[in-house]
């Protein structure tokens, strides 16, 4: 199990048998007696073959295959390791076809051949009933595509697919395009066995289906009139659609009443939120009267809002369409704001949990306690905060408290 500081208690024993590793494993076992080695050799017998040859103990080479649930407890640790250290770290993953004939032996035959090829700093694990992974510390992804050519030859004839992913440099390159990581990098994102509640609860996704439906009853006239005064006050569409970055850096399109003028240059706000990540700016003292100088994560006087959009962003009654999202299931009512994949691209790797983990929200933690008073870094530490607390007590704490906050217009831009 991974503890807070990372770290993970693998014991062996001289019998095969861990805590953490497997000993004596035999993949498809309970399903497919008839298919496994050891149920092929008595076949043979019964029907008068020749007696095998012995085959290898399988402690010999399976004692150091994690299961799946550990070896997601190393990749998490290993990837809290490389965010802090900002060493590379890659996963190779290999799938056989479950399809094809002789299977078992296929995936016995891989398993000795990984087995044989990994470096002692590197894990080997079983993810699935027909899939392994090694990871790999200290590796780019120039290194994956290396063992990946080493291994070419030996599983040629063999129905098995590679793929290969590199933390944090793939999952950047895919947020930045706005795409889906691929089928390995989805192991660098799946929550740790110990933490595969953060950020959710049972009656989470309830409490935001009846919060939006009662929040669209209750402001559906309001949301009307804004409607019609946006269409009659500008040219463009009512509501402004924009690809935002959901859980797990799976990309949506996320809705707003439109404040802005249509057919700006982006780059204005492209470069203000990238020097916002990068900490340009000092927050004020806890009891300052005046944010003028903080760095607020919407922008000051923006020459591309009009009239109304002032109104409606300050009060953030723009933000009200976002309703049908958590009606989609793409967001929820509580939760961290979602990016949009040009402002992830400039994220450190540690910034990458609050996508990652939870489903985005409309309204969050950094709203109501810390909105347009802290730094981004200080923003995505609320985010982390609030992911591990989750709770329905804590959001139904946050949507009352935002009630208070939009009412008075706090921090809004």
């Amino acid at each position: 199990m991974a503890n807070e500081c990372g770290s993970t208690s693998v014991i062996a024993t001289d019998t095969g048998r861990t805590s953490g590793f497997i000993g004596g494993y035999k993949p498809h076992e309970d399903r497919h007696h008839g298919r496994h080695p050891a149920g092929v050799a008595k076949a043979k017998l019964r029907r008068g073959g020749a007696r095998p040859l012995p085959a290898p103990h399988p402690a010999q080479w399976h004692d150091s295959v994690l299961h799946s649930e550990n070896f997601a407890a190393a990749v998490h640790r290993e990837t809290r390791r490389s965010e802090r250290s900002g060493a590379p770290l890659s996963i190779v993953r290999y799938a056989v076809d479950s399809g094809a004939s002789g299977d078992t032996l296929h995936f016995e035959r891989l398993l000795g051949i990984l087995q044989a090829s990994k470096r002692e700093t590197d894990f080997l694990g079983h993810i699935s009933t027909d899939a392994l992974a090694i990871l790999c510390p200290d590796t780019d992804s120039t290194g994956a595509r290396g063992l990946i050519a080493k291994l070419a030859p030996l599983v040629a004839d063999m129905p098995v697919l590679p793929a290969s992913a590199t933390f944090p440099d793939h999952l950047f390159e895919s947020l930045a395009g706005g795409t889906s990581a691929g089928e390995a990098f989805q192991l660098f994102t799946a929550p740790a066995p110990p933490v595969d509640r953060l950020g959710h609860y049972r009656l989470k996704r309830s409490l935001d289906f009846i919060s939006a439906m009662v929040a669209l009853l209750v402001f559906g006239p309001l949301m009307l009139v804004i409607a019609l005064i946006v269409r009659l006050t500008s040219k463009g569409p009512v509501i402004f659609r924009q690809q935002r970055l959901g859980k797990g850096g799976i990309p949506f399109t996320f809705y707003k009443f439109r404040s802005m003028v249509v057919d700006v240059d982006d780059r204005i706000h492209r470069e203000y939120m990238a020097n916002l990540i990068r900490g340009q700016g000092t927050p004020p003292p806890a009891d300052a009267d005046t944010d003028a100088d903080v760095p607020s994560y919407k922008m000051k006087a923006d020459p591309r809002v009009t009239a109304i959009g002032r109104f409606i962003r300050m009060t953030s009654i723009d933000e009200l369409p976002q309703l049908f999202n958590v009606l989609k299931g793409d967001m929820s009512m509580v939760g961290p704001r979602p990016p949009i994949p040009y402002e992830a691209a400039h994220y450190e790797p540690w910034h990458l949990r609050r996508i990652l983990i939870a489903k985005p929200g409309i309204t969050g933690l950094w709203q109501v306690d810390g909105r347009s008073r802290v730094t981004f870094s200080e923003m995505v530490r609320m985010d982390l905060r609030y992911i591990r607390h989750c709770s329905l007590a804590l959001d139904l704490n946050i949507m009352v408290k935002t009630v208070g906050v939009v009412l008075r217009c706090s921090g809004a831009r």
